[in-house]
């Protein structure tokens, strides 16, 4: 099964002297049968509109949605053979937990005993058994998310859509739904769709995951590929934390890249090639900065310091530009003071090289 965006376009008509619209622009994407890909990006950039595309609730201005190769632009949402997980959870308060999961099935006016298997082996799955007769008021905010995400995978879905399901939840519990979402996903081997503005929700749960912008997609890969590998300046810095270096290219030597990086040539392998004296840009991440006080390809001055417990974090002024870096290694336990010299120097193997666009 797949599920497929072809040249996907939505534009809002104008509204209040306002010019129209387009939400959405031009985007294409292939979901393969049992992947979890999330859509990830800023307020604003197109996700949840191409997640209510997808849906049904809203309807393509231009392109093609495909499911099982039949296009599925015009079918209403009941008839798309998918479920949604809202970021409002939207349970019934006056069903208990047993009514609102059964909902759906109930509708499709399935036989009691069908309704009563099912029910029981999703509310199994999502670790609710013996909640059958709570009211949603009895239940705290996990417990009702898990509701939510039983009553859509009790429909048994070809597609399972999540719009920011955890954003209502504090952050230790969002980080326990996180990876009991991607168990139960992973052992349905369910197609799924996931909107977030959580990188770290995103890198945790994602197949692969869709970085969006105006829009526009900027990159689809992997959350390794995206964050070690960004090919864009907006994805390097919207995934995690990044350094952008200014480089001039000298040229290449044993098959890697010598850019020049304040006064000092830096060696670096597995670059794209570009010209001889080209302006590149380097992204350098915080943690794949070492600093030390003696040695160091560069010399720096802290300008500030932070203690973080599982890391230490400095700001470093190297030759006229702030690097911020991060220190995890639990070994390193001196905190270098505000005005200290150090050496700073570059995992150049971690290091990637943008082009200037």
């Amino acid at each position: 099964m797949d599920l497929i965006l072809d040249a996907i376009t939505k534009t809002f008509p104008p509204r209040g002297g306002n010019a129209e619209v387009t939400a959405v622009d031009t985007i294409s994407l292939e979901i393969a049968e049992g992947e979890l890909v999330t859509l990830l990006g800023p307020s604003g950039c197109g996700k949840t509109t191409t997640l209510r595309l997808i849906a049904g609730f809203e309807f393509p201005t231009a392109g093609r949605i495909l499911l099982d190769g039949e296009e599925i632009n015009t079918r209403p949402p009941h008839k798309r053979d998918m479920a949604m997980v809202f970021q409002s959870y939207a349970i019934f308060p006056h069903l208990n937990v047993f009514e609102n999961i059964a909902y759906g099935l109930n509708v499709r006016r399935m036989p009691k005993a069908q309704i009563e298997e099912r029910v029981a082996r999703v509310m199994a799955l999502v670790r609710l058994s013996g909640y059958e007769k709570r009211a949603p008021n009895q239940l705290s905010g996990g417990q009702q998310q898990r509701v939510a995400l039983a009553r859509a995978l009790v429909m048994e879905p070809k597609v399972l859509l999540m719009d920011e399901p955890l954003s209502n939840l504090d952050a230790k519990l969002r980080e326990q739904m996180r990876t009991e979402i991607r168990h139960i996903q992973q052992s349905l081997g369910i197609t799924s769709v996931y909107v977030t503005h959580d990188q770290i929700e995103a890198m945790t749960l994602s197949d692969r995951v869709v970085v969006m912008n105006s829009g526009r997609i900027e990159q689809v890969g992997s959350p390794v590929e995206v964050y070690r590998r960004p090919q864009t300046r907006f994805v390097a810095d919207f995934i995690g934390r990044a350094n952008f270096v200014a480089g001039t290219v000298c040229g290449r030597e044993n098959g890697m890249l010598v850019v020049d990086v304040f006064g000092q040539p830096l060696k670096l392998a597995g670059q794209e090639p570009h010209p001889v004296g080209a302006a590149v840009t380097l992204i350098v991440r915080p943690e794949m900065i070492q600093v030390r006080t003696e040695g160091g390809t560069y010399r720096g001055i802290v300008r500030r310091a932070a203690y973080l417990g599982d890391a230490i974090d400095y700001d470093i002024e190297v030759a006229g530009q702030l690097l911020t870096t991060s220190e995890t290694n639990p070994l390193q336990t001196e905190v270098y003071a505000e005005g200290t010299s150090v050496g700073v120097s570059f995992y150049e193997a971690c290091v990637h090289v943008l082009g200037s666009a």
